[in-house]
């Protein structure tokens, strides 16, 4: 029997990637899902994956910067499963790099998407914890939030709220016994990774593809572990803070970065 078996989980972001990560290890683990995603032929297609194993998912699609449709999207888990116990709010975009090309409207993009989906995602969820009992809210991060970036600066500060946001949330609704906590990727190949690997080749006037030398250099030269991580890493680190083993522990973020953050 899995972790979570009983539970149910709503995965914002959850059609591709990171997220799509975590989708597969929480329903190994037992949890029934939700995969939202404002893309919903990804978010089908990562729910039709889970069903064809034998285990529960439905597909939501969901603009995560929408109050509204956050509301009837944790209402319609609630319709379809019973109950809610697990927000992970997932979604997240990395927008444009470098400080000339960075507009306001993406500037505000970036903050909208990253961070204040958290506190709308949250604050639709909160009402029905509060009514059963508790519940377990999972914010991913990122290293990025950690200290400043040159490429990404919008990124970097987005990813440092959702850090001090995590931790605001745990303050007021520890006592509720809600649990929030954050895990912060590190060098995940996905499609922003790749994103970021051409943006670098502009940056350095190569030919797009190959910048790809910039993740293997990096991990050489700053990650003690010497591996790229996977979304299957951050699932697994999603899934202990949504379970009872991680009980006592709110307020915290986790780096799973193979050591390139040791703090």
């Amino acid at each position: 029997m899995g972790r979570l078996e009983g539970k149910v989980a709503l995965v914002t972001g959850g059609g591709r990637g990171i997220g799509k990560g975590i989708v597969e290890v929480l329903s190994r683990e037992g949890a029934r899902v939700a995969v939202a995603d404002i893309n919903f032929g990804n978010a089908a297609r990562a729910a039709s994956a889970i069903e064809e194993q034998g285990r529960r998912a439905i597909a939501l699609e969901l603009d995560v910067t929408k109050a509204e449709q956050a509301t009837q999207a944790v209402a319609q888990v609630i319709e379809v499963f019973g109950q809610l116990d697990i927000l992970v709010n997932n979604a997240g975009v990395l927008g444009e790099h470098g400080t000339r090309d960075i507009t306001l409207e993406d500037w505000q993009m970036v903050l909208d998407v990253n961070l204040k989906s958290i506190w709308i995602m949250s604050r639709a969820a909160i009402p029905h914890f509060r009514e059963r009992g508790g519940g377990k809210i999972v914010n991913i991060a990122s290293i990025a939030g950690r200290h400043g970036g040159q490429l990404h600066p919008h990124y970097s500060a987005s990813k440092a709220g959702v850090i001090n946001l995590t931790q605001s949330l745990a303050m007021e609704l520890g006592p509720r016994n809600i649990n929030v906590n954050a895990v912060c990727p590190g060098l995940v190949r996905t499609d922003m990774m790749t994103n970021l690997e051409g943006m670098v080749a502009d940056m350095r006037r190569q030919p797009r593809g190959d910048g790809e030398g910039f993740v293997p250099g990096f991990i050489a030269a700053s990650c003690p572990l010497r591996r790229e991580q996977t979304p299957e890493d951050i699932g697994h680190a999603v899934a202990f803070f949504a379970s009872e083993e991680a009980r006592n522990i709110t307020g915290q973020a986790l780096n799973v970065d193979g050591g390139i953050e040791l703090n």
